[in-house]
């Protein structure tokens, strides 16, 4: 069935959830797991008629910092993966929309399906924030799993 799963994470407890029914479901194929973390792209100070909004990085600390976060993310995956055998690997994807940072890597590792965690979020609430996790679905060309 499945060979390569894509197991996205953004380092939430939610995320972990996802990450554990990926492996699971990895374990259970015979498949191998390759966790990705999607970091956004810097964005420079923005300068208003009144005021300054300044994010309090400059464009090198803003890439320390998301670099720890990301590792530390995906050492979640790591540590599934080893626990249950699963043949694994990490990726970083920059500078990209979550949702699109997703599919990209999906496709450049040639995984043949997605696990991914959902908060669920239904009516108003949805329409209005959006969802990575639905836009994956909508985009995607390969299975997609949602976990809630």
């Amino acid at each position: 069935m499945f060979k390569h799963i894509l197991v996205p994470t953004d380092g939430s407890k939610l995320a972990g959830k996802g990450i554990r029914a990926g492996v699971k479901l990895a374990k259970s194929l015979g498949a191998r797991v390759t966790g990705v973390y999607v970091v956004l792209p810097y964005v420079p100070p923005v300068y208003g008629e009144a005021a300054v909004y300044y994010t309090g990085f400059s464009p090198a600390q803003y890439k320390a910092i998301v670099k720890k976060a990301a590792k530390k993310a995906l050492a979640v995956v790591e540590i599934e993966a080893q626990a249950a055998r699963v043949p694994y690997a990490t990726r970083i994807v920059e500078g990209v929309p979550p949702w699109s940072g997703i599919l990209k890597a999906a496709r450049a590792q040639k995984c043949d399906a997605i696990v991914i965690a959902s908060h669920g979020r239904g009516g108003v609430s949805g329409l209005l924030l959006g969802s990575e996790t639905q836009r994956v679905l909508s985009h995607s060309k390969i299975p997609v799993v949602v976990v809630r």
